[in-house]
């Protein structure tokens, strides 16, 4: 798979002067970042959905685990039936992004409808989020819905031998941590996992905007501040972890860049200059293809203003719509 970009493939002019006018920013603060999330949510959640899909199936609020949370919460969305016979479909599974503080699986229905249009069975993830929650809960919930996908899957026609994770932004890197548990026993150990899913299930891997390499959190200028690692370290480690050089330790087992390797399925990545998380996807795309992994890119440059980050989910975006044909004939190549 190739390398598609579009726009300026080498940092630009706009991109340099665009940093470095990000740089003088201070890092965002974990509580400026939920507060920010909290009030532009419920109008993404209503902007994106507007124009609901036609031809798709849709069943809300499944709960996963059984304790009636809205944590526990996932939406099925399959194209709908037309009476003929119709063998089992590939499965999307999909994790919202939001700093693993904030979002919902809400804001993300239209962008998944739009694949289930195009003949996916897709499953839309809700899970337990920071503070109160760290990273280990949050894999442990998606493991939990993905345990759902293997033994209830079938039964909304979706073929769970044929399986593709995905996310944006924090929710990518719970995705790339998922698969990268499949084949890495010691990540899967960290975080107390047994992987619901085994590698040969997983035929693909999504990432939108995603923060996979944590290497950037201690780069200058990085938007986000190290506090938000320590947000993911269970509860009273963070004060053990505050040295630099521990939370670099700590920040080794929640960045996927570490562990993913020539095991790993093939991946389409999408990100753009305007992207906070830039770096860190095209890091990314650098490490696999040294792996020998099939990346199929899709990265914009400065000079397309719609691309901010997680851009993907407003679908009145021509650069949104070419992500979606693109993810749609890869979903389909991966999953044949």
């Amino acid at each position: 798979m190739g390398v598609k970009v579009q726009g300026q493939a080498e940092p630009s002019a706009g991109a340099a002067v665009g940093r470095r006018a990000r740089g003088a920013l201070r890092r965002v603060p974990v509580w400026a970042w939920r507060l920010l999330m909290r009030a532009v949510s419920p109008g993404e959640r209503r902007r994106f959905n507007v124009e609901p899909v036609s031809g798709v199936s849709y069943w809300f609020d499944i709960d996963f685990v059984g304790d009636g949370i809205r944590s526990h919460r996932l939406d099925v969305m399959a194209p709908a039936n037309t009476g003929g016979p119709v063998s089992p479909l590939p499965v999307y599974v999909y994790f919202h992004g939001g700093g693993w503080t904030s979002g919902d699986k809400a804001s993300l229905t239209k962008y998944c409808a739009t694949q289930a249009a195009d003949g996916v069975v897709v499953v839309n993830v809700n899970y337990r989020m920071a503070p109160h929650f760290h990273l280990g809960h949050v894999l442990e919930d998606a493991n939990a819905a993905l345990a759902w996908v293997n033994s209830t899957i079938g039964d909304f026609n979706g073929d769970g031998q044929r399986c593709v994770l995905g996310g944006d932004s924090a929710g990518g890197q719970i995705a790339a941590l998922m698969t990268a548990a499949t084949f890495q026993p010691e990540l899967a150990e960290h975080y107390s996992l047994d992987p619901a899913l085994r590698l040969p299930q997983l035929r693909g891997l999504v990432q939108h905007c995603s923060i996979v390499d944590f290497s950037v959190f201690f780069d200058k200028g990085f938007v986000m501040s190290l506090n938000f690692i320590r947000m993911l370290l269970p509860h009273g480690d963070g004060r053990t972890a505050s040295e630099r050089h521990r939370l670099r330790e700590a920040a080794h087992y929640m960045s996927p860049i570490e562990w993913l390797d020539s095991r790993c399925p093939p991946v389409f990545i999408t990100t753009s200059e305007r992207d906070f998380f830039y770096a860190s996807n095209m890091n990314l795309i650098a490490r696999l293809k040294e792996h020998g992994v099939p990346v199929d890119s899709l990265v914009y440059g400065w000079d397309n203003p719609n691309t901010e980050h997680t851009w993907q989910q407003n679908y009145r975006y021509p650069e949104s719509q070419e992500v979606y044909r693109r993810l749609s004939s890869f979903i389909t190549t991966v999953a044949a």
